[in-house]
Parts: C-alpha cells; sequence; structure tokens
C-alpha cells in the first residue's frame, strides 16, 4: 500500500531531517510526505530546509503547511508586525538570520537587516512559498494540522488562523468535536507525555519531537487507519 509519511517541526535541524528520510526509506513518487509546518527557527541550517522542502513539493509532490514561525519569518522580513520582530528575536530567529546570512557574530538588529535584504534579493521564492502554504490537509482518514483543533468550532475550517498555527491547551485538553484523528505538531510530545516520542492520545496523534531543543525528530508512518509505524532520530548538527 502507499505510505504516507509525516514529519513537523524541522525546525532547521537538516541533517537531522535527512537522515530521518533517510530511516523511513523514503521514495519521492511511491510515498506522500506531509510536513506540518515550522520549518525554519533554532536550528542551525533554516535556509538549507526551507529550499529542500520547496523542492520536495514541486517535484516530489509532497505536501506542506504552514507553522507559526514561518508566518513569522515571512512577516518579520515584510516588516509587518513589530510583535513578530520581538517574538521572531526570542524564538530562535537569530540561528534562522544567521543561516541565510553567513553572519554568526553581531548585534542581532544588524543580522536581521541583512538578513531582509538577502531574502529579498536571493531567495524571494522562499517568502512566497512560506506564505502561500495551506493551514491543514485531509484525507479520508485523517486532519494534518501544525498546532491543533479548536473544539469550540463544530465546523473547524471556521476557526480563526491563529489556532491553525498556536492553539495548545484547548486542544490538548478537550475531546476533539471531529471523527477522524487529528495529527499535529508545535506542541513538544516531551511537555505532553513526559518524552520526545510520538503521543497517541485518544482522537489525537502529537509528533513533534523537539529536535531543535536537542531531542529527536519523529516521523511517522501510515498504511492505513489503524496501522502506525513510528521513526525517530535524535538531534544532529
Amino acid at each position: 500500500m502507499k505510505r504516507t509519511l509525516v514529519i513537523s517541526d524541522i525546525h532547521g535541524c537538516h541533517t537531522s531531517f535527512n537522515d530521518l528520510l533517510t530511516l523511513m526509506k523514503y521514495t519521492p513518487g511511491e510515498d506522500q510526505l506531509l510536513l506540518l509546518g515550522d520549518f525554519v527557527d533554532r536550528g542551525p541550517h533554516s535556509r538549507d530546509v526551507v529550499e529542500q522542502v520547496i523542492r520536495l513539493v514541486r517535484n516530489d509532490g509532497a505536501i506542506a503547511i504552514q507553522g507559526n514561525h514561518d508566518e513569522r519569518l515571512v512577516d518579520v522580513v515584510l516588516e509587518r508586525s513589530e510583535q513578530s520582530l520581538m517574538k521572531f528575536s526570542g524564538h530562535g530567529g537569530r540561528q534562522t538570520a544567521e543561516s541565510y546570512t553567513g553572519i554568526r557574530q553581531g548585534p542581532m538588529d544588524a543580522i536581521i537587516v541583512k538578513m531582509r535584504q538577502t531574502i529579498k534579493e536571493r531567495y524571494p521564492h522562499h517568502l512566497e512559498f512560506l506564505s502561500r502554504l495551506p493551514y491543514y490537509h485531509e484525507d479520508d482518514h485523517f486532519i494534518y494540522v501544525h498546532a491543533g483543533l479548536n473544539p469550540s468550532y463544530i465546523n473547524w475550517k471556521e476557526q480563526p488562523k491563529r489556532d491553525f498555527l498556536y492553539i495548545k491547551g484547548p486542544f490538548l485538553n478537550r475531546p476533539t468535536s471531529v471523527s477522524k484523528t487529528v495529527i499535529f505538531g508545535h506542541t513538544k510530545t516531551i511537555d505532553i507525555h513526559g518524552k520526545p516520542d510520538i503521543w497517541f492520545g485518544n482522537g489525537k496523534i502529537g509528533i513533534d519531537g523537539g529536535c531543535a531543543s536537542g531531542h529527536q525528530l519523529n516521523g511517522l508512518e501510515i498504511t492505513g487507519p489503524d496501522q502506525l509505524r513510528t521513526y525517530s532520530v535524535p538531534w544532529r548538527r
């Protein structure tokens, strides 16, 4: 049967991402690869991850959805929000700026100015790609989303964009309002059940192994609604 391979929250961990694809024996054209957002920040190689994800989507038919860090990078480069800039600086944005500019030292403000210039001049396709990513994907048995679904919305597709990208407590602590299992990232599984392995809850599967925090990058293989296999690789620079 055709496999669906799901990975989330790569966060610039380019080496671990490729280690995981190798471990899962990802085969373009045969496997459906699904990437649940947060390609940038915290890890050392955000630029390389985004470039590879673009190739995987365009050449291999992979499906990528948007994470909050991906949205934030676009906002920072286009200078849309002072709040986004503050969050970018405090949540792993320096590593992203360094990956695009090659600058490893100096004040953060100066590196961000250079990053904006570099991305606009050399990587405008990264901005276009990240800004156009969808917020979810759905198949016969699963809903795939970066952060989760707000159970207060009977029609989950009508929930605010922010819930797709940021929701935690209401989604994790309450039953969902959907019949399909929700596969999500965003919240590190070590914060849900005390270990970085994939978490299987009631109608929910969390896969963020916290790779950029020094834990692991997880992969979920799906060959049927009840045929699931887990993979993981350690953080590696």
